[in-house]
């Protein structure tokens, strides 16, 4: 059955690219409905004749969200949950729009972020389905559109599946040395708005109630809040106030990033920076956070290492080498490990600088990835 799956995948392998290049080419920012819609007309275009239901999630002011089903109806101990994302942090107008490739890597927007995944996933699907395995397989497989943006419109949803679901893979980038991510940190992101009282800076006194000012009080306490040892990581990462060089400035604003291990941690966090925003140093001025995301964290627990065993196996035989990983960054696998769900991530090719107009992917891994979450699938079925 993996001879068969691969010799699926290797016969297709330029089907897989165009696919890849098809979707890339499409922008599909956040915020961009009407490109991530259209990246969901290919996937389900690119599923069409695999016996699967497609079900599209409207949504008003960002895209609308796929929840793909196989024909095998759920067992008592739950099915295989799939999940992806569709948006990209690239928005309408960047001038990051170009597909490229060289001899080892393919470069463009999101690409590893995560259509390179989306691709993978597809393709496994097809791969399967090309053998006779769908029906045997309970999956289902979710892609959301607001996954950049902290998953706001679709968390329910996929904490809905997750919870019928025996156990879950996220399709995003693997390591670039092989890693599968089995835990990953929390975060918290925050918004601080400083409101002062505006003035003439040539007349301004010691007492002159500056929100830039009161900010960088405020920012170096942020700061403080640092704690290496203790997994925690805290970043003011923009600012911006006032409306020239010779006026105090009666409005400032940062955007503020936390990331933690213990559920614990952020908690504290969050009382800490509530401590900080009322805390006034300088007078005549007055502070407003509010928090505008937050995923838990996944801890690495023994569910998690049982599955991470489990695909390690079955990569070992197809001679693919594997290692786990704890990553600071967050995904929706955060939110399926809330809700008790064994789950691994970072299943997708590998690749690096996502984000970035050098965002790129190991070409070789889209094939050897997809082949890997083929024969993982079919492993629920019985086959391996």
């Amino acid at each position: 059955m993996e001879d068969r799956l691969r010799t699926y995948l290797t016969t297709h392998r330029p089907r897989m690219f165009a696919l890849l290049k098809k979707m890339v080419c499409i922008n599909s920012g956040s915020h961009n409905k009407i490109g991530v819609d259209a990246v969901g007309r290919v996937v389900t275009d690119a599923l069409a004749g695999c016996g699967l239901a497609v079900t599209v999630i409207a949504e008003e002011a960002i895209g609308n969200h796929l929840v793909v089903r196989t024909p095998c109806p759920s067992t008592d101990t739950g099915g295989v949950l799939l999940a992806g994302h569709m948006d990209t942090v690239f928005p309408a107008d960047t001038a990051f729009t170009d597909y490229r490739e060289d001899d080892t890597r393919a470069y463009g927007p999101g690409l590893i972020d995560m259509k390179g995944g989306l691709v993978a996933g597809i393709f496994a699907l097809k791969a399967l389905s090309a053998i006779d395995l769908l029906n045997r397989i309970p999956i289902v497989f979710v892609l959301n559109s607001d996954e950049e943006v902290g998953s706001g419109r679709s968390l329910a949803l996929i904490q809905k599946e997750a919870r019928k679901s025996a156990c879950a893979f996220v399709l995003e980038a693997g390591g670039r040395n092989g890693e599968i991510v089995i835990a990953r940190k929390g975060n918290l992101s925050a918004r601080l708005t400083i409101i002062g009282q505006s003035g003439h800076a040539a007349f301004a006194g010691d007492d002159k109630a500056s929100a830039i000012l009161e900010l960088a009080h405020k920012t170096l306490a942020i700061e403080a809040l640092n704690d290496p040892d203790r997994g925690i990581s805290a970043n003011v990462g923009t600012v911006a106030g006032g409306i020239g060089p010779n006026t105090v400035a009666d409005h400032a604003e940062a955007r503020l990033d936390f990331r933690f291990n213990r559920p614990e941690d952020g908690e504290m966090l969050k009382n800490r920076l509530a401590r900080i925003s009322v805390a006034t140093r300088v007078p005549g001025t007055a502070a407003t956070l509010e928090f505008t995301s937050g995923r838990p964290p996944m801890p690495a627990g023994d569910a998690n290492r049982r599955l991470y065993a489990r695909v390690e196996k079955i990569a070992g035989r197809l001679g693919i080498a594997l290692s786990p990983e704890s990553r600071p960054g967050v995904s929706d696998a955060n939110t399926i490990a809330q809700v008790g769900t064994p789950v691994v991530d970072g299943m997708g090719p590998m690749g690096g600088s996502d984000h970035s107009p050098d965002e790129y992917m190991l070409k070789s891994s889209l094939p050897q990835r997809t082949l890997l979450l083929a024969c993982v699938l079919a492993d629920f079925a019985g086959k391996q």
